[in-house]
């Protein structure tokens, strides 16, 4: 058996509990380490003062717009690499997954400049002052730099999930994480001969942390494991596969970037409500991805299982896989929310000590997470209409969502009751949005297996 083929796992066949149980263990493993880590990166920035946190706070919508076409570009590579694998052409998914890495680092790289030449308006624009402003650039520079060895580990870690692996990326998330939380009090607040650098310091271990990570990939992917090609494809191959990246990849990309862009929104209107409402709601947000950690590691898990067997013709496997998920996401999350309830003053206290912010961090998490379950049905199902090859559904799903119905909903909130307005606004727009989605599921998958069954008659 070739090392390809030993390293690919084969989601037609075998039971379906087991089989995402057994991916999305070690993925969840992976995501806490890395989330906590992120979460404590927080912290030590919030001990540097509420200026320092508001300003952290308002790079998070432009470093996530970076992350988010990666992560569409991710998307679009497990999609055509597991349907291959599932379609046993493994040739074709080593192609797709040397042209995925170039082409991310190709686009990340451009984003990434034009976001550090107009930093200051782009910021300025989402209602930063002279007083965060420096902290801000201070960050980003750092950030916007070391860009591209943070996203090619991401496509990378794609490429090992639609081949069935997720131990390996769930070990290389929390290694990345580590390296973070050891490097950053040491950068922040000095020790030895290396100087305190505040905020900017946070900023360069996550670089380290990422370069680390940017080297055993490749080694692993290309040298070790063989699931990647070496060098980089003619010109004319290149622009053929990234097309079919692409395809997936744009509108995957773009639904993600919605996100962001929603979040900055909804950051300038807390600005309106001062450096208090921008603090809580950027600690509000890295509570939200520690208690979503489920629904993220299966949304990462489901895809590749989704899309092999889309390309074993195996869509009854489909529809249980996503029905089981969507079941245990709702009880999940429902048990989730209850902890956090009874832990929010603890919680609130440990990022912030002035008594306005800790007050908005309680709030924010009395009422936003009671929504994370329904929202865990949206997630869950745009990242399965993705890997259907049905991009454009999951985009038009995102758009409705976030400008349908989040954003005016919180908006409208915070007109009529401030801060709490907008939080409730933001829990009852995914009422809503649940049911839509779940629906567009069903109608999408019986329009393929009606396709399936004529296709099948014509043969």
């Amino acid at each position: 058996m070739s090392a390809v083929q030993s390293a690919k796992i084969d989601m037609t066949q075998g039971d379906i509990r087991q089989i995402l149980t057994r991916m999305t263990i070690p993925m969840l493993f992976g995501m806490i380490t890395l989330m906590s880590f992120n979460l404590v990166d927080t912290f030590f920035i919030s001990m540097l003062g509420t200026h320092e946190l508001a300003a952290v706070s308002f790079t998070f919508p432009v470093t996530f717009t970076v992350i988010s076409l990666a992560i569409g570009l991710s998307i679009g590579t497990s999609a055509l690499i597991a349907k291959a694998h599932g379609s046993g052409d493994s040739a074709m998914a080593r192609a797709d997954g040397l042209a995925a890495l170039w082409l991310s680092a190709y686009l990340v790289a451009i984003l990434s400049l034009l976001g550090y030449l107009g930093m200051e308006p782009l910021f300025r624009l989402m209602g930063a002052t002279d007083d965060t402003l420096p902290f801000i650039h201070d960050y980003m520079s750092w950030w916007f730099a070391g860009s591209v060895l943070l996203i090619t580990p991401m496509i990378g870690n794609a490429v090992l999930r639609a081949a069935g692996d997720t131990k390996t990326p769930s070990l290389m998330m929390a290694s990345s994480g580590v390296i973070n939380a050891i490097l950053d009090p040491i950068l922040i607040f000095g020790w030895g001969p290396i100087p305190a650098m505040g905020v900017e310091g946070a900023s360069i271990a996550s670089v380290i942390s990422w370069a680390v990570s940017f080297s055993l990939i490749l080694y692993l992917i290309v040298v070790r494991r063989k699931l990647v090609d070496g060098g980089h494809q003619s010109p004319a191959e290149f622009i053929r596969i990234s097309r079919r990246i692409l395809q997936i990849g744009l509108p995957a990309a773009g639904a993600n970037m919605l996100t962001p862009l929603a979040m900055a929104i909804l950051t300038a209107v807390m600005a309106s409500y001062g450096a208090h409402a921008v603090a809580a709601f950027g600690v509000g947000a890295r509570i939200e991805s520690i208690a979503c950690l489920v629904v993220l590691a299966l949304s990462m898990t489901l895809p590749p299982f989704v899309s092999q067997n889309l390309g074993g013709c195996q869509l009854g496997r489909v529809e249980a896989g996503y029905q089981l998920c969507i079941r245990f996401v709702l009880k999940w999350q429902f048990a989730v929310y209850l902890l956090l309830a009874l832990t929010a003053p603890f919680i609130a206290h440990l990022f912030s000590t002035e008594p306005a912010v800790e007050r908005l961090i309680c709030w924010f998490i009395w009422i936003l997470p009671l929504g994370y379950g329904l929202q865990g049905v949206v997630i869950l199902t745009n990242s399965s209409l993705n890997a259907l090859h049905l991009p454009m559904r999951a985009l038009a799903l995102s758009v409705v969502r976030l400008f349908v119905f989040y954003v005016p909903i919180a908006w409208l909130g915070g007109k009529l009751f401030g801060v709490l307005g907008v939080y409730g606004g933001a829990l009852s727009a995914n009422v809503f949005i649940a049911l839509i989605a779940y629906l567009w599921f069903q109608r999408s998958l019986n329009g393929l297996q009606q396709k399936e069954a004529v296709d099948g008659k014509a043969v």
